[in-house]
């Protein structure tokens, strides 16, 4: 297998997944300022809002729209949400391009991702319709054929992540929708904001690889070792943030930092703040967990940040002893320190809606300077 799949990619490549890099970092900060808020609930129905493609603009245009019932109209907020579905759908068109040319010349690949999404794209007229079995089972058809490819195909041409990454998109979709339809339930907040993050992860690597510029190290095997476990420390943080915020457990401890209400160690209960799955049904804005719960969810929020900075904080002075790779150490540390601020202050300011979505962002930044280094550290050739 060749180290580098430049010289089989359609020329253009790069540049198309480039921009859908900087179109998924652009999906992920604005899908924050969605969610912090409060404005995820704004459009009831899905994918249009109270029955327009675009956004209601008063109450009065709507007033015959059943989603009227579910939730009254807010303007300000339902452009926020709208909005937000749309630029995520212009990424999943970026990706199904990507996809497309990934996979030009493998026997019927063109066709088996085109097969995919014209099942996808069915199945929302007939959700929107009400026939929710069909749209399901055109939906998982879809996912079907496209993890398929995956099995089957190499990624001498990315062919496996290009595909991979539209699967990936896809469900992010349905996971969007379930945060609507399913009224904010946490474990569906948290998982769109991961999947929001592995699909950002995804065309990171492969806009690299399709780039080629390759970092050459002779530590690069054990850096890479440790960038694997960083990158996986990193997403159980990333989650924890997901299931604190879609529990709204930030403020659980007060505005207090390094204690917790008063305390080191506060009064919690694990057991009832990280019970996954309570059902369907239940409006989930505001939080529906009392004091102890949320101050568990914050507990391990925070422990699991001592974990994660210390290991990143190791890795930054690995690269910063490694020629060629200190100024990614510099910024390493750098990026490190500014998201624990970031974290500290949401504290101790109350959560600033401004300096929660930096964290957010802060988070994303991380993520990207770890899938760079994987996608590019390479040993000496012999």
């Amino acid at each position: 297998m060749s180290s580098s799949p430049r010289s089989v990619l359609y020329r253009h490549f790069h540049r198309i997944a480039w921009l859908a890099v900087a179109l998924a970092a652009c999906v992920i900060v604005f899908g924050a300022f969605v969610r912090l808020s409060n404005a995820g609930l704004s459009c009831p129905d899905w994918p249009t809002c109270y029955g327009q493609a675009a956004w209601p603009t008063s109450a009065a245009q709507v007033t015959d729209h059943a989603a009227t019932a579910i939730r009254p109209v807010v303007p300000h907020k339902a452009w926020r949400e709208q909005f937000h579905r749309m630029i995520a759908g212009s990424l999943g068109v970026l990706v199904l391009v990507l996809a497309l040319l990934a996979t030009r010349k493998r026997p019927q690949g063109w066709l088996q991702v085109i097969g995919a999404a014209l099942a996808v794209a069915l199945a929302i007229p007939l959700y929107m319709r009400g026939q929710h079995g069909a749209a399901s089972a055109l939906a998982v058809l879809g996912e079907a054929l496209l993890l398929l490819g995956v099995v089957r195909w190499s990624n001498v041409d990315l062919a496996r992540s290009a595909t991979l990454t539209l699967a990936v998109i896809i469900f992010q979709a349905l996971l969007g929708m379930w945060t609507v339809t399913w009224l904010l339930k946490p474990i569906v907040v948290m998982g769109h904001l991961l999947g929001g993050l592995t699909t950002f992860a995804l065309l990171s690597w492969m806009a690299w690889r399709a780039t080629d510029i390759p970092l050459i190290s002779g530590d690069a095997c054990k850096l890479r070792r440790l960038l694997l476990i960083g990158l996986g420390l990193l997403m159980v943080q990333i989650a924890l943030g997901g299931w604190t915020s879609a529990n709204y457990a930030a403020l659980a401890c007060g505005a207090e930092f390094p204690k917790c209400a008063g305390a080191w160690w506060p009064q919690h209960d694990f057991a009832e703040g990280f019970v996954l799955w309570r059902g369907i049904g239940v409006d989930y804005e505001g939080g529906v967990l009392d004091n102890t719960a949320r101050v568990a969810i914050q507990l391990a929020h925070r422990l699991m940040a001592v974990l994660v900075f210390g290991h990143l904080l190791a890795v930054a002075a690995r690269l910063l002893r490694s020629p060629g790779l200190r100024g990614w150490g510099v910024l390493l540390g750098l990026l490190l320190c500014t998201q624990v601020g970031l974290g500290i202050a949401n504290v101790m300011l109350s959560l600033p809606l401004h300096i929660a979505v930096l964290h957010n962002a802060g988070a994303t930044a991380l993520l990207f300077v770890l899938v760079t280094l994987l996608a590019r550290l390479r040993p000496p050739e012999a």
